[in-house]
């Protein structure tokens, strides 16, 4: 565990002390080293599951995929970020790679930690990092609000769930993961009872998030930075699915009767943020959404709690955080050069970046669940137990994925097809880092369907 960890806190200074010409190569290289090294995490020994377990942290099935995607994301946003903050004074520059250092920190910690108390103070510590990469590096002048909205729907959905933790340790007499399975089942029957249920869940529902709650998301991925985006995207919406199959296990006789409203709400959303989506006109919303949407069916696949449901919604949301991430990052290679997220100001760039265009193709199939890619399996999984639970959903997904289908081409022909706008005749062509970065991004995908039992978690 600290193998990984130890070098990570060590980048820091690292990144302080190194000289100015070679800060983005060496942070590159060094958090490479790091992301390959964590790969080892993908191997479980034990049977029972816990495995590099030490006195606080353990990883197990769930939470080793998690990880090993954290670790892969931070070389990927040095790459991403290096061109739009050349421009910026040094001192900047490493504030800049050490609050996404610092995030990668609290990720590791959050994702391997036994105790829940932990894991609740490390949830809360990723949103000053998060928000500092929004408020100062962002876009435009509403990167203010972005980050005032990120910040109170997170902080008022999770500080009910501390006062639920802290009533969970008064009942059981521990918080440790290892030990909570087996703690006597608490016979929940009061209103009180309902709240504690409610307090327990709400702050995953808000971070995944659910449609309802989800006003913060959209602002916040406009308005940040490439980096912030990524990270968003493709980790922190993670934290409220690996914190809800975590606590599932605890509410157990609640959760039959009292999921019935998330579970609608969430499948509701998966429609309505498609719809939101096909009438986008601006690329980082419409991919924002879209997180939104994907976000809805790994929701719904947790509330119902079966193991097809845990194993789709882990596999989906593996795949959905490379898939977004590699989204954002087109986004962010078209904004540099046309300097305009409208999709209708930049249009028909296969004539001039035509290598971009079959990244745009392979991702946007990526989005929309193309057959051999582990997003079908997720989503199908997902599918099949919801339909099981009960095949009115069926409804809801059928339409859901319909539309999903419909805006990833919505977007792909509105950026790549047509004639080309006159204002966008010359072109700065695309560098090999950004190919990198693309490759870096899809290579984890396709070798994902060669040996998906790495991300199946607990039904493996």
């Amino acid at each position: 565990m600290l193998k990984i960890l130890l070098p990570t806190i060590m980048l820091i200074p690292t990144i302080w002390v190194i000289p100015a010409k070679q800060l983005w190569s060496t942070a590159l290289s060094y958090s490479l080293v790091i992301s390959l090294a964590s790969l080892i995490w993908l191997k479980t020994s034990t049977e029972t599951g816990w495995s590099f377990l030490s006195l606080y942290m353990a990883t197990d099935p769930l939470s080793t995929p998690l990880l090993a995607l954290t670790c892969w994301l931070l070389p990927l946003m040095i790459i991403a970020s290096q061109n739009h903050m050349t421009t910026e004074p040094t001192t900047r520059q490493r504030t800049y790679i050490t609050l996404l250092t610092s995030l990668q920190i609290f990720l590791i910690m959050a994702f391997s930690a036994t105790e829940v108390i932990m894991f609740y103070i490390m949830f809360e510590a990723t949103l000053i990092p998060t928000l500092v990469i929004i408020t100062r590096w962002g876009n435009q002048m509403e990167r203010l609000n972005a980050g005032t909205y990120f910040l109170f729907y997170t902080l008022a959905g999770s500080l009910p769930l501390l006062i639920a933790l802290l009533l969970l340790q008064n009942y059981a007499g521990t918080l440790s993961l290892l030990t909570l399975h087996f703690t006597p089942p608490a016979h929940l029957s009061s209103y009180a009872d309902k709240l504690w249920w409610a307090g327990c869940l709400i702050a995953f529902l808000v971070k995944m998030p659910l449609y309802g709650a989800h006003l913060w998301l959209p602002k916040a991925h406009v308005e940040a930075p490439i980096a912030g985006s990524m990270i968003l995207a493709a980790v922190l919406l993670k934290l409220g699915g690996y914190g809800m199959m975590r606590m599932m296990i605890m509410l157990d006789p609640l959760t039959k009767e009292l999921s019935y409203p998330f579970i609608i709400l969430a499948l509701w959303g998966v429609v309505m943020t498609g719809s939101i989506c096909l009438r986008q006109t601006d690329l980082k919303s419409l991919i924002a959404y879209s997180s939104v949407s994907h976000m809805g069916l790994v929701a719904a696949g947790i509330l119902i709690q079966t193991p097809w449901g845990f194993t789709g919604a882990l596999i989906l949301m593996i795949a959905h955080g490379l898939t977004s991430s590699a989204l954002f990052c087109l986004a962010n290679t078209n904004y540099e050069r046309t300097h305009s997220r409208t999709m209708v100001l930049a249009r028909g760039l296969q004539m001039v970046l035509p290598l971009v265009t079959t990244w745009w193709f392979i991702t946007s199939l990526a989005n929309l669940a193309l057959p051999p890619l582990p997003n079908l399996m997720g989503e199908l999984m997902i599918i099949t137990s919801l339909f099981n639970w009960s095949w009115w959903t069926i409804a809801l997904t059928g339409a859901g994925t319909l539309i999903t289908a419909a805006y990833s081409l919505y977007m792909f022909l509105m950026t790549q097809r047509g004639p080309l706008p006159t204002h966008l005749t010359s072109l700065e062509p695309t560098h090999t880092r950004e190919h990198l970065l693309m490759i870096l991004h899809i290579l984890p995908l396709l070798l994902l369907t060669t040996k998906p039992e790495l991300v199946w978690g607990w039904a493996a």
